[in-house]
């Protein structure tokens, strides 16, 4: 069951934005939890909008970690697709579907020597746990045919031209010191377009 916001306003440094909020209900170990998604987008939807679905990363979104590249692929999406048009799916599936307190936890073992992979395998989880089903309501929702994809990750690639005719989109953001190796095994062993 997915239940759906009003849609408000919501000013930012990048811009001003329309936000809607979608709360999926699902059992997870034979509990019901809720999961409230975020569309944030231009009061103008093109026929072929740019569009960011973004996993949420509290740690890189909010408090601007330097050991991923979330937060600044964020704020670069926000930015283009204000120029551009378009929206951003902003998905409550925090570490890849992990959460996040087993996300801590795999910085933990990453502080110890491990990759982002290794970290979550170590944990029992697969490398990546998300579900991509809602951004497929939402498409419906807003009855979008095509996009022009922001990403660089080809599952994410895979999943959505399963559900909409798209292109896509760069987005590179700069490395650090304390992001490299992270980049490095996106890039070598999840394949991303870096």
């Amino acid at each position: 069951m997915i239940e759906i916001s009003n849609e408000a306003n919501l000013p930012t440094k990048f811009g001003n934005f329309k936000i809607r909020s979608f709360r999926e209900k699902i059992i997870h170990n034979h509990t019901a939890h809720a999961l409230e998604h975020l569309v944030i987008k231009t009061q103008e939807i093109p026929e072929n909008p740019l569009v960011r679905i973004h996993s949420e990363c509290l740690t890189g979104d909010t408090l601007l970690s330097l050991k991923c590249d979330c937060g600044n692929e964020l704020h670069i999406a926000l930015k283009r697709i204000q120029e551009e048009q378009g929206m951003l799916i902003y998905l409550r599936q925090e570490g890849r579907g992990i959460g996040l307190f087993n996300k801590v936890n795999a910085y933990a073992l990453q502080d110890q020597g491990l990759d982002t992979i290794e970290a979550n395998l170590a944990l029992g989880f697969k490398e990546d746990e998300r579900n991509y089903e809602i951004v497929r309501f939402i498409f419906e929702y807003y009855k979008l045919r095509k996009i022009r994809l922001l990403t660089n990750n080809p599952t994410k690639i895979k999943a959505f031209e399963e559900m909409i005719a798209l292109e896509r989109e760069p987005i590179i953001t700069q490395s650090n010191a304390h992001n490299a190796h992270y980049l490095e095994v996106k890039k070598n062993k999840m394949g991303h377009l870096l």
